[in-house]
């Protein structure tokens, strides 16, 4: 079966079961992959912070440099799909975020803040292609009145990544930050300190490029069993911006710019609002660990969510899980003890229907373009490197409770789009 006959008969919602089947369990893999790698951020950030004295906004640019990638590669990720097709894309988008995770054996031996983002964003790059290839790959493997769920459901994968990545990452990662302060060190001790913390950062990450590679390979091998382009073959990189004269397209754009910014805000000041003495007043690595109960929300909320698609319309469920997401922030910003941060961390749970509802509601009707959709959409995870740096800022200006007003008013942006969008483009 030809690459086209497989895209003809998946546009008549009737795709050949067997290479659909084995398709999926590819897509999922990808999904826990770059969730896992993703997540890690949320641990890398406190340690960083630790290890080079920096204030919140300074940290926030890790994500910065890794989120800057979606902005720059998501367009030409959609291009490279086009002409490749999805599975060898898959492959070359892991192969690069390999290399991204190497690069961080060379930042550790000089030990310089700035080769640390310079690695991260090598491995966003690669990121941002997998991403690209997974969200409209799973939109497109069935029929298109149930794509919100299918894509909600594949996403359940993804966060069972950020949930199992921060907590193995708090014990590879953040477990000395409890036993030494630095700023207790000075001359050599400091810097024989430093150089063993960074080491220990680059040899959790030359695990995982070496799983990458491994993952790539396995993908490669089956460029030619499964379908390997559904896209039109389209070339223009100025093309996909005419789908921004879609008023749903756009705002879902806009929308997918404020979440990425509110969740990942959210998860990078986990482990330092929970480490707070107004809070729980945990040690490092514990209150790491805990950033996966906020991920393991998301997840357990995406494998209801896909019912709850099913049964309810997705613009209304995205308005109603923005709303409750407002009013826990409200919670964990004026409350104290277990309840300021149970109510943060059930943030999580809320945030799980909202990327594939904002993604597949905007997505809605494009057909052959949703490649190019995507791609552009992808470009709009950029807010994931500009509004933890606000966060951070208003962290800096205030405090962390205060400082949660920034995703509280991108949460108020996406509520506005789900009642917007509570009506189906197809009907």
């Amino acid at each position: 079966m030809t690459d086209n006959t497989v895209a003809a008969s998946l546009e008549q919602n009737q795709p050949p079961i067997a290479n659909v089947q084995r398709l999926s369990l590819f897509v999922f893999a990808l999904f826990f992959i770059f969730g896992g790698i993703t997540s890690l951020n949320d641990i890398l950030i406190p340690k960083l912070k630790s290890l080079f004295s920096l204030s919140y906004a300074e940290a926030m640019l890790v994500q910065s440099a890794f989120f800057l990638a979606y902005a720059l590669a998501s367009i030409p990720a959609s291009l490279l799909i086009s002409r490749i097709g999805y599975m060898r894309a898959a492959a070359i988008g892991l192969v690069t975020m390999a290399v991204g995770c190497a690069l961080f054996i060379p930042a550790a031996l000089v030990g310089l803040f700035g080769a640390f983002l310079i690695a991260l964003f090598v491995l966003a790059i690669g990121v941002t292609v997998v991403q690209v290839v997974s969200n409209p790959l799973i939109s497109l493997l069935g029929p298109q009145q149930t794509s919100h769920s299918r894509v909600t459901f594949a996403q359940a994968f993804n966060s069972l990544g950020t949930t199992v990545a921060p907590y193995l990452g708090a014990m590879l990662i953040l477990g000395s930050l409890s036993q030494v302060d630095p700023a207790t060190l000075s001359g050599s001790a400091l810097a024989t300190y430093l150089a063993e913390e960074a080491k220990v950062i680059s040899n959790t990450y030359a695990g995982l490029a070496v799983a990458l590679i491994v993952v790539a390979l396995l993908v490669w091998q089956q460029r030619k069993h499964l379908p390997s382009s559904l896209t039109s073959g389209n070339a223009n990189p100025l093309s996909a911006l005419s789908l921004l004269k879609q008023p749903r397209f756009a705002f879902g754009a806009a929308c997918i710019f404020c979440y990425v910014g509110a969740e990942v805000s959210i998860g990078s000041l986990l482990t330092n609002f929970l480490m707070q003495d107004s809070t729980f007043g945990f040690n490092a690595e514990v209150a790491g660990k805990h950033v996966a109960y906020y991920w393991g929300g998301a997840m357990i909320g995406r494998f209801i969510g896909a019912g709850l698609l099913r049964a309810f319309a997705p613009g209304k469920v995205l308005a109603c899980a923005a709303v409750v997401a407002i009013a826990l922030i409200a919670s964990a910003a004026t409350n104290h003890g277990a309840v300021a941060g149970w109510s943060i961390l059930a943030i999580g749970l809320f945030n799980s229907v909202m990327f594939p509802t904002i993604f597949a509601l905007a997505c809605e009707g494009l057909g052959k373009r949703a490649a190019e959709g995507s791609g552009l959409i992808c470009c709009a995870i950029v807010g994931g490197a500009i509004v933890p740096p606000l966060t951070g800022l208003a962290a800096d200006l205030s405090t962390l409770g205060l400082s949660l007003v920034v995703p509280a008013v991108c949460y108020a942006v996406i509520a506005s789009y789900g009642w917007y969008a509570r009506r189906s483009a197809l009907a």
